[in-house]
């Protein structure tokens, strides 16, 4: 059936698949006590914001007025506002605690929050709900990362993803590469992109020969944990693994070297930086002129470029795929939360089950995934054809670096050779993430402003920044962020 048809009929077709689920989830005249005329109410509880709240909204609505209404089901979704407070209300929630809400019957969920929850007994297994050819029409990996604990239960129901991107403020960059013969080719691998930063510190620093040592920074990078947490699962030694239930820290020394010289060494000497919120912050300021971050995020990568608030100008944007290292397999990240059913009874999972089905169908799942920034999460909605038809067919308006970012990510996640990474999930994992990646982190920040206050106080930079980037420095790193981890975990 064409686009344009499934557009046209959008509002008749749900009521038609509606019947087709409901069959397809047990005995055919078996209902789950569904009743048109004694609705069951079914609450969500996720984090987001904005448009992304208002896209999420709109689907609810459309839901509770065809699929929802012909079978007795009414969704009412509610924010957190962060995943943060979102996490805490869910485990106080399920926890019983005197001042929290009654458990939603859906709640949107890393994997992390997912552990507990069914460690407390707490998240219903959708396999009773999902069969083998429905869960097989959704990206393996996305089905796999439900699936995390050793009985194979399908605890984390996906409905949209996002991964990482690469952004370029191409005019600038255009500037450089004219002067300093390099190319796009030289972004492609984590040491190249070093490299390249250290010509752009050099290139702009010669800009004003009177001023010394004021090169600008090339590069800058929104999540420091996936850098870490991705660049170790490329150079085959992963932080964490879980293997039929069991699982394992690995904190090897050459691996957390070479992330250490690909995003310390640049960074202390200028060559990489974080100073606003977000990279795109350091971008609108010219501060940096290529970044790595989320897709849902690039949509704010900048037009326009404002130096000292007194003078801006226009530039172009690009998008790449985010760099990998040289001679290793192809990671992309794959993030986004998706949804557990709260375990409670017949009813109310089998309702939650038909929401999360109709949600994710191929056209309903794109425009939410268009107008929000995410990646839809069936295989065939991954086509950009099929992409492309529901933009042309529908109202929604796309920013083009938005579309390009699309394009090239689905282009990723349907590549056989591109490994699609999600961190196993266990109790300490999001104390443990945040401190792979803020540790590093904060070392840099620390060790950037010490080198610079040694350099004011007379001493030559390279020798400050030799000191900084041995093999000594390093070992004293290694064995602080080793002590730390597996204090964490323990």
């Amino acid at each position: 059936m064409e686009v344009f048809n499934l557009m046209k009929y959008k509002k008749i077709l749900p009521l038609l698949i509606a019947g087709f689920m409901l069959a397809g989830c047990g005995k055919e005249t078996d209902n789950h006590g569904l009743d048109k005329n004694n609705p069951v109410t079914i609450t969500i509880w996720h984090y987001y914001n904005g448009i992304q709240q208002i896209s999420f909204d709109n689907m609810v609505n459309e839901f509770n007025e065809t699929v929802g209404a012909e079978n007795g089901i009414i969704v009412e979704a509610y924010t957190k506002s962060t995943i943060s407070d979102l996490n805490s209300a869910v485990i106080n929630s399920l926890n019983g605690d005197v001042s929290a809400d009654a458990p939603p019957d859906i709640f949107a969920a890393y994997p992390e929050t997912a552990f507990i929850a069914d460690k407390m007994g707490k998240a219903a297994d959708l396999n009773e709900y999902f069969t083998d050819k429905e869960k097989s029409e959704y990206i393996d990996d996305y089905i796999q990362e439900g699936q995390f604990n050793a009985d194979g239960e399908f605890t984390i129901f996906p409905i949209a993803k996002s991964t990482e991107i690469m952004g370029i403020n191409y005019t600038d960059w255009q500037k450089f590469a004219d002067s300093e013969n390099v190319s796009l080719d030289d972004l492609k691998t984590w040491e190249r992109v070093a490299k390249t930063a250290e010509k752009y510190y050099k290139y702009t620093d010669a800009l004003t020969p009177d001023i010394k040592d004021d090169g600008k920074a090339f590069f800058g990078r929104d999540s420091i944990a996936n850098y870490m947490l991705i660049g170790a699962e490329q150079l085959g030694s992963p932080f964490f693994s879980s293997e039929n239930g069991k699982f394992e820290v690995n904190i090897d020394k050459d691996t957390l070297k070479k992330l250490w010289e690909n995003y310390y060494v640049p960074y202390v000497k200028g060559y990489y930086t974080a100073q606003g919120r977000y990279r795109s912050d350091d971008a609108k300021i010219g501060n940096i002129i290529a970044l790595v971050g989320s897709t849902t995020g690039i949509s704010y990568f900048p037009s326009t470029v404002t130096i000292d608030d007194d003078y801006t100008y226009s530039i172009e944007a690009k998008v790449l795929p985010v760099p990998q290292f040289e001679g290793c397999k192809s990671v992309q990240v794959q993030q986004g939360a998706g949804m557990v059913v709260t375990k409670s009874d017949e009813t109310h999972e089998y309702a939650s089950a038909v929401f999360l089905k109709w949600f994710t169908q191929s056209d309903n799942n794109i425009e939410f995934s268009l107008n929000s920034a995410y990646l839809p999460v069936k295989k065939e909605a991954n086509d950009i054809s099929k992409i492309n038809d529901v933009i042309s067919s529908s109202e929604i308006e796309i920013a083009p670096i938005l579309k390009d970012s699309i394009e090239i990510s689905v282009e990723k996640i349907n590549d056989p050779s591109v490994e699609l990474y999600e961190s196993p999930p266990f109790e300490q994992a999001e104390g443990a993430r945040d401190f792979i990646g803020d540790f590093i982190q904060m070392c840099a920040d620390e060790d950037y402003n010490e080198i610079n206050d040694r350099v004011e106080a007379g001493e030559e930079r390279a020798a400050v920044e030799a000191e900084y980037t041995s093999d000594k420095a390093f070992d004293e790193w290694f064995e602080q962020f080793k002590d730390g981890l597996e204090e964490i975990i323990s």
